[in-house]
């Protein structure tokens, strides 16, 4: 995309209480020439094309290392960032890679992420990258390591060590581990410190140049007047430093098995429910340690973004609890969290609260209370609107109120397109309510994905969120995620020049037209 210089005139960032709008773009999604999206020149391509098309906000889905099935909700730590999205010509440009070791991947499918070949590829050139920084060469000076290190050490050590055991013994399933580095008895994991120290300073090499990278990012997206929007998934993998060093925290049996799992119930998206697998926090022991974990968490994703998402922000009042080794979600229970207590001790430790409460599901009146008091907005999705439930009209812009978020469908969605090409054909089912949809969106379907963002927004609610796939009115294979789908999911990616001048200037337009641009 070529458009003409932009002025950079720094200004103070949006704020949730004021009308702007945003796009919804993960970093595996860029474009780049090394298998995928990266903090390098994508990323700020991208912020040229949101500053070009007057948008205020730039929301991403959790960066932190990507899980089982590629996902960026089942996490191996909470902290850390995921070195697939470390720029290797960031590297090169610091003295750490030579411009002839980073030649281009080919890409058989620009629109899909091969995560293993990725990473394969990432991988050799990180490694050559770190032995060079440990031979003090490049321009970052370890001494701007050191101080990375003490101002992360709450969770880098543990961070590292657990990548390191994770390798020894070929698994991250630490309950295979021997028993005194399963239990962390302090001599154990001394002789692993004094064994593997290379090993240790690479692990934490990898995230100095993460985080390195997405300060200088951010700094740009600041003098563009961008805000980021993260998003932090309530639970954490069981497979994961946080849950191996911090086991009081979670609900284990003596040998570091899952009592019970996370879940929800049959919902819109699946009838048996979601089984996501992942270990139920110990509410008790956090409590008794004013929440400690919750409020260094939080405190360290909002020194990453502006704005935080809270992903499944239901459960800070209630959690589907299944047991373990069930089949599906759909024979559980739910269970009271102490979400209140919680959220003081945050406001508390961090003063204001930017959050958003992904309000969404088996929703009871006590969390839009929970929601409200602590004056979170909440989230309206416009697919949701045009069902038949009896939730439905929730989710128009009729039903809106200023302190909300409103999005056209998110990473759980079906695109617009997809989904009104879907759901036109289920139409005699009865899970769409035609009538409703026509008169909102109009018979056009190869501009519904148009309508959509004008739905969004002309609506009274404080931001309006677009995923990228529907600005570009992609169809259905471009959806990022289908919940209670195992496989194949997060790994649709952004083709090359498919944001141009034109689509920026039709966005600003509508921006402008309807109140949302600075």
């Amino acid at each position: 995309m070529k458009s003409p210089p932009l002025k950079r005139t720094p200004g103070p960032l949006p704020d949730l209480e004021t009308r702007r709008s945003g796009l919804l773009l993960h970093l595996s999604s860029l474009t780049g020439p090394y298998g995928c999206g990266d903090l390098g020149k994508g990323a700020y391509r991208f912020a040229t094309f949101l500053q070009s098309a007057g948008q205020s906000w730039w929301q991403m889905l959790p960066v932190n290392p990507i899980g089982l099935g590629h996902s960026p909700y089942a996490t191996t730590c909470s902290f850390a960032g995921e070195p697939l999205y470390i720029d290797l010509e960031g590297l090169a440009a610091d003295g750490l890679l030579k411009p002839s070791e980073i030649v281009p991947l080919p890409d058989p499918t620009p629109d899909r992420v091969d995560y293993r070949r990725a990473r394969r590829y990432r991988e050799v050139r990180l490694k050559k990258a770190f032995k060079r920084f440990a031979a003090g060469e490049g321009r970052v000076r370890t001494a701007r390591f050191a101080r990375f290190l003490d101002a992360q050490r709450y969770w880098i050590d543990d961070f590292a060590l657990f990548g390191v055991l994770a390798q020894t013994f070929k698994t991250r399933d630490w309950r295979r581990w021997p028993v005194a580095l399963r239990r962390r008895q302090p001599s154990a994991l001394a002789r692993i410190i004094a064994d593997h120290r290379t090993d240790l300073d690479y692990i934490k090499f990898l995230q100095f140049q993460f985080f390195i990278q997405w300060s200088r990012l951010r700094a740009d997206l600041r003098t563009r007047g961008i805000g980021l929007i993260g998003d932090i998934p309530l639970f954490v993998s069981h497979q994961s430093s946080d849950v191996w060093a911090g086991q009081k925290y979670f609900q284990l049996r003596g040998d570091g098995s899952m009592r019970c799992v996370a879940g929800v119930p049959p919902d819109y998206f699946s009838a048996d429910g979601q089984l996501w697998g992942h270990p139920h926090f110990n509410w008790l022991a956090m409590e008794k340690d004013g929440f400690a974990w919750w409020v260094e968490r939080l405190r360290h994703m909002t020194t990453l973004f502006d704005v935080v998402r809270l992903d499944h922000f239901i459960g800070f009042h209630r959690c589907w609890e299944v047991k373990a080794g069930s089949k599906t979600a759909r024979h559980g229970q739910y269970r009271q969290t102490p979400g209140r207590k919680l959220f003081r001790a945050v406001r508390n430790a961090l003063g204001k609260l930017p959050f958003i409460a992904e309000d969404l599901g088996a929703v009871v009146p006590e969390v839009y209370a929970l929601r409200d008091e602590f004056g979170l907005p909440g989230m309206r999705v416009l697919q949701f609107g045009f069902g038949n439930e009896a939730s439905a009209a929730y989710h128009l812009p009729f039903s809106y109120v200023p302190n909300a978020v409103v999005y056209t469908g998110t990473h759980d969605n079906n695109t617009a397109a997809g989904w009104y090409a879907e759901a036109c054909q289920t139409a005699d089912q009865g899970m769409l309510d035609l009538t409703r949809c026509r008169h909102f969106l109009g018979d056009g379907r190869r501009q519904i994905h148009w309508a959509m963002i004008r739905e969004a927004m002309k609506s009274v609610a404080n931001l309006s969120i677009v995923p990228v796939q529907d600005v570009l009115g992609l169809n259905g294979r471009a959806r990022m995620n289908i919940p209670g789908k195992a496989a194949g999911n997060w790994r649709w990616r952004l083709e090359a020049r498919a944001l141009t001048t034109r689509l920026a200037g039709k966005l600003r337009r509508m921006t402008q037209a309807f109140g949302r641009h600075p």
